[in-house]
């Protein structure tokens, strides 16, 4: 699919205008529009605790998000880009939803929503959440850390991190539409210790050699579309190599297929790519089913 449109998801804390600067490669992915959202929480609309609503607090947050929101616009005008903004009080999850609906949206952008582990276990992931009620891929957006921190070119080299699963398959398919942003993707598969049919280093060679082939298959696909490719095996816990192989590949963003669906083990135990995007630190791009285009 092309990314004509984006969300751009922000509290301001957490994520900001060099973040969606860091984005405009994707004008050569066909992106022409840019839609601002700033989801006010009710709690922050209340001055002290037992006061209930603040009608005065919400206008001055309003015109707070407004401001920025215009100078941002102006930025963007300037580049060609297409701006629309939301600045409403309720549910993150609630009125990120309706704007992808409302407005047709290819791509959500959002800053890291990183929760404790006694809220994640009572409530879904609202990143997962957001993707499960909008079908709709998310950009996990992190900024670089250490002596170069700030904003960098997310697309320009991922790392797929691919399971072979149909899950999978759609994130290659998405890949395949930003052969004019990317500019090398690393494609690895990190076999479980666990499934290995026997302890011993010709199983562990027998299933290294199974998942080359099938990532070779990967980057030719990639490679057929003008998209430098590079498979690469790893075996041990999947979240801990990944992690790895980005650092080892200098990575500038992590991409995922993800389910619609989240089990109860998953919300207890964490499934990888709600891993990934709650802790990694870079930035994750997660693809839902049935968005390949």
């Amino acid at each position: 699919m092309d990314i004509q449109k984006v969300l751009f998801v922000t509290k301001f804390e957490e994520l900001w205008f060099d973040a969606l600067e860091s984005l405009m490669d994707l004008r050569r992915a066909s992106l022409n529009h840019v839609v601002f959202l700033n989801v006010i929480q009710r709690e922050k609309v209340a001055l002290h605790r037992g006061k209930g609503y603040e009608k005065k607090e919400e206008v001055r947050l309003r015109e707070m998000a407004n401001i920025r929101f215009i100078n941002w616009a102006e930025n963007l005008f300037e580049q060609g880009i297409e701006v629309g903004a939301y600045i409403v009080v309720g549910s993150l999850v609630q009125k990120v939803i309706m704007a992808v609906e409302n407005e047709d949206i290819d791509l959500v952008v959002i800053g890291n929503l990183k929760k404790g582990k006694i809220e994640q276990f009572y409530a879904p992931s609202d990143i997962i959440e957001i993707i499960r009620r909008s079908g709709t891929p998310v950009l996990v957006y992190k900024y670089k850390s250490g002596p170069e921190a700030g904003a960098e070119k997310p697309f320009e080299r991922p790392l797929l991190a691919t399971s072979f699963s149909e899950t999978s398959n759609q994130a290659v398919a998405y890949l395949k539409h930003l052969d004019k942003v990317v500019k090398k993707v690393n494609v690895i598969n990190v076999a479980d210790p666990k499934l290995l049919k026997e302890p011993s280093a010709m199983a562990v060679q027998k299933t290294r050699k199974e998942s080359r082939r099938k990532l070779e298959e990967i980057c030719d696909i990639l490679i057929a579309e003008g998209i430098d490719a590079t498979p690469s095996v790893y075996i041990g816990n999947p979240v801990h190599e990944i992690e790895n192989a980005a650092k080892e590949f200098n990575a500038t963003m992590i991409i995922a297929g993800t389910s619609a669906k989240e089990s109860w083990r998953e919300r207890f135990v964490g499934s990888t790519p709600r891993k990934l995007a709650e802790n990694s630190v870079f930035p994750t791009l997660l693809i839902p089913p049935g968005k390949q285009g």
